[in-house]
């Protein structure tokens, strides 16, 4: 598979599907020590300074009554990640909370992203070589992906196991994209999606995080199986991200497509040929949905979950979510029965949901505490 490598200072977004399979490396230290915590709302003791003390939160466009950008529109978002939804199911004020205040990545949780991302690379590497590709230009960027995608999609069918597959799709009118862990043929014959999630402890998670992860595999069937529904279109994919489907590719990528044994000049021609392989492949929908759990120190397995898939409630949760990404709703804190997730939140000193008793206040700009 390719890698790219900026030779400029490109957009955000240019990485094109950068999404994290382990996306929840950064939050394992809060979600564990929450889970072992237990402790509800109302006994929760004095805490730690907060890195977000004495600073505003601009949360102003979910106040009522103003007219102000959507939050796609205020972090200049062309599209979501799966995993941008499914922590929306862990706690969506944390989430934009952390849009507005991105917290500062300790040392603690450093260490858990290198041990876990190391896990995966290691993974990968097992069925996969990795190559450096240099990229100039968003297109780029995005071509490289569409260039794994198509080896990839041979790959499974020949051989049986992938992994780090792209998806990306519409749901509810916005595009989400992610990256599939791993996609494998059972002995049954049935297409099976098996997520990894490492834990720093050995023990599994609490109900709490395992619905999390139920539906963030649940997101990658449904838009997994409208690409080989022929469902999504290049056309769609070009208006959301707003490429130039017809700008020539870099010489790097032309090069490295041309050892693949693809003929491609520019971005366009490369997503026709994607689009039709996923079509034309006979790629089943995705039969199994599977989430293993390994501890992070030993690689031990400490569990794994089947996970139904019910696409009414994926849909219906999926439309909830969206409603606040593009404005109809403001954000919303954890029920009372979750107030332990608070213990190890970031911003659990400026969290107007947790002052409000579970409502959010009329002003969301926390100011820094006076001096005792």
């Amino acid at each position: 598979m390719a890698q790219t490598r900026d030779e400029e200072t490109l957009p955000a977004e240019a990485s094109g599907f950068s999404d994290m399979s382990d996306s929840e490396l950064l939050e394992f230290l809060d979600l564990e020590d929450a889970e072992e915590s237990g402790a509800s709302l109302s006994k929760l003791g004095p805490s730690k300074p907060s890195k977000t003390e004495g600073k505003a939160v601009s949360l102003q466009n979910h106040k009522r009554g103003t007219n102000v950008s959507s939050p796609m529109d205020k972090f200049h978002l062309k599209y979501l990640y799966v995993t941008d939804l499914s922590t929306q199911k862990w706690c969506e004020l944390q989430m934009a909370y952390g849009k507005e205040l991105p917290g500062f990545l300790t040392p603690e949780k450093a260490d858990v992203l290198d041990t876990g991302a190391s896990i995966h690379l290691a993974r990968e590497l097992e069925l996969h070589d990795l190559v450096t590709v240099p990229i100039t230009t968003r297109e780029d960027a995005w071509a490289i992906k569409f260039l794994n995608m198509l080896s990839m999609i041979p790959t499974l069918q020949s051989e049986g196991r992938i992994r780090e597959f792209p998806v990306f799709g519409e749901v509810e009118g916005i595009l989400v994209v992610g990256m599939i862990d791993e996609l494998h043929y059972t002995a049954n014959g049935e297409l099976e999606l098996a997520e990894l999630k490492t834990r720093r402890r050995p023990m599994l998670p609490r109900a709490a995080q395992k619905k999390k992860d139920a539906f963030q595999v649940s997101l990658y069937k449904y838009i997994f199986d409208s690409m080989v529904q022929g469902k999504v279109t290049p056309a769609g994919l070009i208006h959301h991200i707003e490429l130039c489907p017809d700008k020539p590719l870099g010489p790097s990528v032309l090069r490295h497509a041309r050892q693949g044994g693809v003929s491609v000049k520019s971005l366009g021609d490369l997503m026709e040929l994607v689009f039709l392989s996923l079509t034309l492949s006979d790629l089943p929908v995705i039969d199994i949905l599977k989430i293993e759990y390994i501890h992070q120190e030993t690689a031990t397995v400490l569990g794994t979950e089947i996970v139904s898939f019910e696409e009414k409630e994926v849909r219906r949760e999926a439309q909830h979510y969206v409603a606040y990404w593009v404005g109809h709703r403001e954000p919303q804190g954890v029920d009372v029965e979750e107030a332990w997730k608070c213990q190890t939140c970031d911003y659990k000193d400026i969290c107007e949901w947790r002052k409000g008793g579970g409502a959010l206040s009329a002003v969301l700009e926390p100011q820094a505490k006076k001096p005792k």
